[in-house]
Formats: structure tokens, sequence, C-alpha cells
């Protein structure tokens, strides 16, 4: 044993491994600072390079890439709202918050120590779980599997805010969208309506970039002002170490967590960081500052997201299966150069093992060392007038978003799915409710009917599906104790009118009317590849009554009835209208690239953009747009990604990048 430990110490603090892992993480930076790209993107990048590699460097190469992503896409969530990846979507909820008070620096510090200090105890914990994992791991069927897909679904309860029938409508609807394609049981298409874009259901890059980004934007543009509002940037990272170091036992909690989580095959990296915010909450005795930028928000899902980076390596290694799109790559990085995941990764190859579990928690102090040295001035973008901002923004999160699945129904999508985020903004339905929902509900079906078949109904008295389900009801219990409330900044009593009263009747018979088409899509299925969503639709409709309810006959105090337009801080900015703000411009790169692909649009789009609305001059506007075209170009060609074309790419034989 300590000659294994020997070996893997030799082979980590080689010139050649220390250089290749350092490689990497540069190139994680750079991937993880652009918002919607994360570690697929990456990892694809680095593969074809491989080829011919010895093991040593292109493991620390694509360790060193997986380490930092977690850490670098902080930079988009903290600044602009806008979710770096699934890794980073909690971190918003109080990251984002923060930027606005001044205190980018504060925030980004305290994120970068804690995904630091997670992705090191990931590490510590693995190099003692390594040899007791596998035996631990295969105790785990799909009961227990369904059953933590269920302890997923407990975190809604935390972040319901002040209307319950809205946390738990809008978890409905995630739950429905998120089983639009194939059903696992039977293979039936479900809710495609003709449409050959929705066979595989709508990527996560896009809800995501959809439900966070682009309302931020709309928000930020009608307030014509910087992030930070005019306020100082803060006090930089030494504030942020004292929030970290106040909250160093949740650090622990939440890096334990999320490693544990990560080591389970099946379910998935996207949902951790949740569930760390979720046991934030629900262990704290002040919840009144969550959602409206305590650092304990962002403490937790840092904490937990790098550790479960680690922990999602151990199935990965020792059964060869990938527990999330980029643990997918990296298995097959693997293979490339010879290393064949199985039992021997804890027999003839354990130091290879220990190699892996530790150039991760090297590549994290490397990773969170060089963002906290940039932290500062990254964080003076928090300062720049935010309609300067906006062009590039929009059209790097439509970049990512078309990246998706490389068709045009993805830029579509993305805003049909920013239309319904900026809606739920307004007025006040949860939007982390609908992500878990969506992110979930593969799992939770899939996990549901393998359950079913291997055990039947007796599953429910397994022993570990007692014990979680335990877990989920005091998670339930808790989260309905101290829920946050991230529908505003306020928690004064709400003020409605008759016609936010009407606009909201209108919003949440839209989305009775979209339960009603998944009831009546469901019924023309076999009884497999309907009763999930037959049952999240029933749901859905109580839940959807009930609020229409309250707000037909509910006093005008009541919680369904806020208002973002009549409460929110962009109040007296009503003449710049949320659609002609965001959505509007969206819509026009949109159509723009239908007709002439995103290369040209996006140019057209800056000039129009900077020119009408930000009313820079041309000077400042030629620049501007030269230096995007350039960047996105760079972008382009070293991850070989494509541009989305349009109908003159389709009638006339282009040149690249105009192709």
């Amino acid at each position: 044993m300590m000659d294994t430990l020997l070996t893997a110490l030799a082979t980590l603090f080689t010139f050649q491994h220390m250089a290749y892992m350092l490689l990497g993480v540069s190139v994680g930076l750079v991937i993880g600072v652009i918002p919607g790209l994360g570690g697929i993107a990456g990892l694809s990048l680095l593969v074809p390079f491989l080829y011919g590699m010895d093991p040593v460097s292109a493991l620390g190469m694509l360790i060193g890439l997986v380490a930092v992503i977690p850490t670098s896409d902080t930079f988009s969530s903290v600044l602009m709202g806008i979710p770096g990846s699934s890794a980073s979507q909690a971190t918003v909820l109080d990251g984002f918050p923060m930027a606005k008070q001044g205190q980018a620096a504060r925030a980004l510090s305290v994120a970068f120590i804690s995904s630091l200090f997670g992705g090191v105890v990931g590490a510590i914990i693995l190099t003692g779980f390594v040899l007791i994992a596998r035996p631990l791991i295969l105790l785990f069927g799909s009961a227990e599997l369904f059953m933590l897909a269920l302890f997923g679904l407990s975190m809604v309860a935390v972040l319901a805010g002040r209307s319950l029938p809205k946390g738990l409508a809008a978890c409905a609807v995630g739950l429905l969208i998120g089983s639009i394609g194939a059903a696992p049981a039977t293979g039936e298409f479900r809710m495609i309506f003709g449409s050959e874009y929705l066979y595989d259901g709508i990527p996560l890059v896009i809800i995501g970039l959809g439900l966070f980004a682009i309302p931020e934007i709309s928000d930020l543009l009608r307030k014509n002002s910087s992030i930070a509002q005019g306020a100082p940037l803060g006090t930089g990272w030494a504030a942020g170490f004292i929030d970290w170091w106040k909250n160093i036992f949740l650090s622990i909690r939440c890096a334990g967590l999320g490693c544990m989580i990560g080591a389970i095959p099946g379910l998935g990296g996207s949902v951790v960081d949740w569930i760390a915010y979720g046991h934030a909450v629900q262990t704290s005795k002040d919840t009144s500052k969550f959602g409206k930028g305590d650092p304990r928000g962002v403490v937790a899902p840092e904490s937990a997201n790098n550790a479960m980076q680690g922990g999602a390596l151990l199935p990965t290694m020792l059964f060869g299966i990938p527990g999330s799109g980029s643990m997918a790559v990296f298995l097959g990085g693997m293979v490339l150069i010879g290393i064949e995941p199985g039992p021997s990764m804890v027999g003839p190859d354990l130091n290879i093992t220990y190699s892996i579990i530790w150039s991760l928690a090297l590549a994290n102090i490397f990773g969170a060392g060089i963002c906290l040295a940039l932290a500062q001035p990254i964080s003076r973008l928090t300062a720049i007038p935010f309609q300067l901002l906006a062009p590039f923004m929009i059209a790097l999160i439509c970049f990512a978003a078309f990246q998706a699945t490389r068709d045009l129904s993805d830029l579509v999508a993305l805003l049909a799915i920013g239309f319904v985020g900026i809606l739920m903004k307004r007025f006040g339905w949860p939007r982390p409710a609908l992500l878990i929902g969506y992110v979930l509900a593969p799992q939770a079906e899939t996990f549901f009917y393998q359950a079913l078949q291997f055990n039947g109904w007796g599953f429910l008295a397994r022993p570990g599906v007692l014990i979680i389900a335990a877990m989920t009801i005091a998670s339930i219990y808790l989260g309905l104790r101290n829920r946050v409330d991230d529908t505003g900044p306020t928690g004064d009593a709400v003020v409605t009118s008759h016609t936010s009263r009407n606009i909201q009747i209108a919003f949440a018979l839209a989305m009775m009317a979209f339960f009603g088409m998944a009831l009546w899509d469901a019924m023309g299925h076999s009884f497999l590849g309907g009763i999930f969503p037959i049952g999240v639709g029933v749901v859905g409709v109580v839940f959807g009554l009930t609020l229409l309810i309250h707000l037909w006959r509910g006093h005008e105090n009541h919680p369904a009835f806020f208002d973002y337009e009549i409460v929110g801080d962009h109040v007296g900015n009503e003449g710049n209208g949320w659609f002609w703000t965001g959505p509007a411009w969206i819509a026009l790169l949109v159509v723009t690239t239908a007709l002439v692909g995103f290369y040209i649009a996006m140019i057209v789009f800056f000039v129009a953009f900077l020119r009408l609305r930000a009313k820079a001059s041309w000077i400042k506007t030629i620049i501007m747009t030269a230096s995007a075209a350039a960047f996105i170009l760079g972008l382009a060609y070293m991850l070989s990604l494509n541009f989305p074309s349009g109908w003159l790419q389709s009638t006339y034989d282009l040149p690249w990048p105009i192709r």
C-alpha cells in the first residue's frame, strides 16, 4: 500500500504532469468564464490532442480542466447573473445580488475559497473512501436512486418563496418539460407535436440560460446603469475569506455532501448545488437574507460542486459509468490513452486512481489561486454601463445555446424559455423550482420504472428506501419552515392593481393550459409511457387551481399577487418596457440569424444595438463590433464550433465563417 502511495506521489509531482495540468487549468479557466459552454465543450476540445500522448501528460491536462470549470464558471454567475454552467446555477441566487450591491469582489472571493476548500476536502474524503467505494456504490439500486431523486425534489420546499402553490406548480412545469421526448420505459415520443427538435427534449443549457440569463439582462437594461449601480466594488478577497471562515463547518458539510452525491452514478451533478443550497437554508436560524445576497448562499453550492467532481470520478473509473456529460467525455479520454476503467483501478492500477484524485485537489488549488488573483480586476466589469456589456452577453449566450444541438431551433427555444423566465421572475414563480424539476425528471421516471420492474411495489420497504424517505420528509419539513424568498428585493406587503391581477391570472391560465396539453398528450400513450406525465400533470392542475383561486378571490396583500413591476428595483423605469429592453433584441438576433446566419447577424445586431440602444458613437461602435466579431471567430476556431446558418447559407455556397 505504501509503495502505491509513493508511486502516485512521484507521478503527481513530475514536471511533465504539472505542466500539462496547468495547461488544462488554463483552458478550463477560459471555457468556464464563457457562459453556457461548461466542461463538455472544454474536454471535447482537448480529446483530439490526446492521441499519441503518454498517460501522465494526458491525465494531467484532463484533470486540470475538469477541476477548474466549476470554479471559473462562477465569474458569469456572480457578475452577470448568468449561470456559467449547470454546476453554478444556485450560486446566482445570492452571488449576483451581492454584485448588484457593490460586493462583486467579495462574492467572487468567498466563491473561489469555498471551491478550493471543497475540492481539497473532496479529495481527502475520496482518498480514504476509494477502497470501500465499490461495495457501497453497489448498494444503491434503482429504488434507492429513485428516492434520491425525490430527495432532490424536496429542495423545492426551500425555494418555493412566499407562495407554495407557485413553487409546486413551477416544479411540475419543470418535470413535464424534462419528460419531453422519448419515454424511458417504452421509447414513445411525448409532447413533441411534430417537431423533430423535441425528440431528444430541450437541452439543459437552453433551460438554464433562458430562465436566468435573459430575465437578468432584460432587467439590467431597463435600469440604464451598471450592474453595481454606482456602488463601490467591495473590499476584495479578505472579506470573502472572513465570510468563508465564519461558515467553515457549512463548507465541510457541503463538500462531503457533494462528494457523496457525485459518487452515485445516475443522479447527475446538475442538482448537487441546489441540494447544498437547501441544506444551508435548512440548517440556518436566520434565513431572511438568503436570495438577497447572503454569503452562505455562495459558500454552500461552491463547496459542493467542486467536491462533486471528485465523487463523479469514482463510478467513471470503477464501473465505466459516467455520472454526467463531462464525465462521459473524460471516460472517452481515459480509453484513448489506454486506461481501462474497472476493478483494476482499485487493484493493480490503484496508483493511477490516487494520482487522479490528488491531481484534482492540486488543480483546484491552482485554479482557485488564479481566479482569486483575477477577481478584483474582473469584478470591475460591474462598474461598466450595462448597455455596453449587454450585446456581448446576448451574443455569447446565443452562441453557447446554439452549441446544444447545432440547430437554429436552439435559439428559438432560448427565446421562448427566456420569455417564460421573465414572466416567472415578474410574478414570483420560483425559477429554481422549475429547474430542479427539469433536471430530475428523467432520473426520477427511469429509476421508478426500474424499481417497479425489479422489485415491484415491495421496493418501498427496502431499508435504504425507508432511510432516504425519512431524510426527504425531514427536508420538506425544514424547507417549509425556512423557505427562501427569491422573488424580489422587498419583504413588505404586496400591493397589486387590477391590471396586474388580470395579467397574473392570464399567466396562470397559460400554465394550466400547458398542464392540460401534457395530460391530453399523455392519454394517447401506453400506461408506462403516459403515467409519469399524467401524475405530474394532475399535481400541476391541483396547485394551479389553488393559485387561481387565490388570484381570483384572495386579498390583494396575499403573496400570490407579487408583481416585480410594482415592488421591484426598476420601479420608475416603466417607460422602458420589459419586452423592448431584452426579448425584442434577442428576437432580432434570432430572426436575422435565420435569414443571413449567425456571424453576419451578430455584426448587424451589434451595430444596431450600440447605435440605437446604447447611443454609442460610430468609433466606439466599430471598435466594439470588431472586437466581438474577432473574439467569437477565435472561439469558434479554437473549439471547432459551428455558427448557426440561415437562408443565405442554404442558398449560396459561402466561405467560412459566413458559411
